[in-house]
């Protein structure tokens, strides 16, 4: 890394930043409070708005949003004049899913082979602490030289829209010139990237009922109509031979032109087992970031231990639709239930229930932010250029800001790289790129505010 005050600032904060992750980590603070404590959350947002406290922050409150969740909100006065900047992060995580199969324990922070494991340590309490540390350094190398904004969500991973509407309800909140989603992630270790895309997505509940009740499989199995086999048909009907997402009247064409995905690089990354075909066509950048995927998440049906020889009466399963930009959100949902309705075979009948929506995003990279931010990042990274890539995944409430506040500039970076494996068991942070994101956002604060 360059020698420059800030860098080397940021460097010697390293150690408190671990220390400071390590505690905020061990929350499991999960916004699912059938699942996980309620308190657990609470101590997290406790611990965030302590820390904005100490950095000299004002109106620093817990708001209580409507999805019974809290997100952490404070301001930093900047000179006057200066521009405001929004930091954006969220302290909720997801499950550790089977914690047994963690090497180490999902809420510890444990070092290994140079990087820090524990669940949120990428996504998102790693972005809340390099805000911390971007914020310490310029007010170690001459003051923040704009007025900051932070605000760290609670319930993010669970999709249920809380900061959304918080935010709609309190229009004034948030206002800001630039905002800067501590969400994304680079391309790659050691490449900047931010994210200028993101696909929007839909969830969808389908229910297929075919009998009264369960039947002998025996007595009454070649006639009596199998929910369970209908359902299969249903959602072998949203897939090409190829594996491409068929959604009817869904259009699955468009071309990705910024950076690309290596294929071989992309097997790695998603641990594809040893001859299993990737699906789709195009690049995998145009399949990940530019076109419509669609994914079973999940089948109700008996588990194979225990299953009787019956007939099924009735299956359901939630599906996923991810939608590029382009694409309106709402109109995908009805594409997909129709399509779901026209397949379901024999006449089964067949109910289908949205229960989240969430719309694309595409930044406008011509900014003056964008360009200071290109040059921070040079200076972070000595010998890259910052990359533009898409991100497969939504942020919700990066539409919600973007119609609210249509004036302000909208940068997307983060550590969620893909050696990160968030939402996998064995999430991990590099210290590398929190150190050298924590520098590239402090130079982007200062160069901002001199553009």
């Amino acid at each position: 890394m360059s020698p420059n005050p800030i860098a080397e600032t940021v460097a010697s904060l390293m150690p408190k930043a671990k220390a400071e992750l390590t505690e905020l980590v061990a929350f499991k603070s999960v916004a699912d409070f059938d699942q996980f404590p309620r308190s657990e959350s609470e101590a997290a947002a406790n611990w965030v708005a302590d820390a904005l406290r100490a950095e000299g922050f004002q109106d620093v409150a817990l708001l209580d949003t409507p999805d019974g969740t809290q997100s952490v909100y404070g301001v930093l006065p900047g000179p006057e004049g200066a521009p405001t900047v929004l930091l954006y992060a969220h302290y909720d995580v997801q499950p550790p899913l089977d914690e047994a199969a963690w090497t180490t324990p999902p809420f510890e922070l444990t070092e290994r082979e140079g990087r820090w494991y524990g669940r949120g340590s990428a996504d998102c309490k790693g972005g809340v602490v390099m805000h911390l540390l971007a914020l310490r350094a310029l007010k170690a190398n001459g003051g923040v030289p704009v007025t900051v904004k932070v605000i760290a969500e609670g319930s993010e991973e669970m999709g249920t829209g809380g900061l959304e509407r918080y935010a709609e309800q309190h229009p004034e909140l948030l206002t800001a010139d630039t905002i800067v989603i501590g969400d994304a992630g680079n391309f790659r270790v050691g490449l900047p990237t931010v994210t200028a895309t993101l696909r929007g997505m839909t969830l969808v509940r389908v229910r297929v009922d075919t009998l009264g009740g369960n039947l002998h499989s025996g007595q009454f199995g070649g006639a009596a109509p199998d929910a369970l086999a209908a359902l299969v048909r249903v959602l072998d009907s949203l897939r090409g031979e190829d594996g491409s997402t068929t959604v009817d009247g869904l259009t699955g064409d468009e071309v990705w032109d910024g950076l690309q995905y290596e294929e071989d690089a992309f097997r790695k990354d998603a641990k594809v087992l040893d001859g299993v075909q990737l699906i789709g066509a195009g690049t995998v950048a145009d399949r990940i970031w530019a076109r419509p995927a669609v994914t079973v998440l999940g089948i109700d049906c008996p588990p194979v231990v225990g299953a009787t020889p019956s007939v099924q009466a009735g299956a359901r399963a939630l599906i996923s639709l991810r939608v590029p930009p382009g694409v309106d959100a709402a109109e995908a949902t009805k594409l997909l239930q129709a399509h779901l309705e026209a397949h379901t075979p024999w006449g089964a009948q067949v109910t289908t229930e949205q229960i989240g929506q969430g719309q694309a995003f595409r930044a406008d990279t011509t900014s003056p932010a964008y360009a200071a931010m290109a040059e921070a990042m040079g200076e972070a990274y000595p010998g890259e250029e910052m990359q533009y890539a898409g991100q497969g995944g939504s942020i919700p409430l990066c539409n919600t800001l973007a119609a609210l506040y249509p004036q302000a500039e909208i940068l997307l970076i983060g550590l969620s790289e893909p050696e990160a494996q968030i939402h996998a068991v064995n999430e991990s942070v590099s210290p590398e790129e929190l150190e050298r994101l924590s520098v590239a956002e402090a130079l982007f604060l200062q160069k901002y505010a001199a553009s």
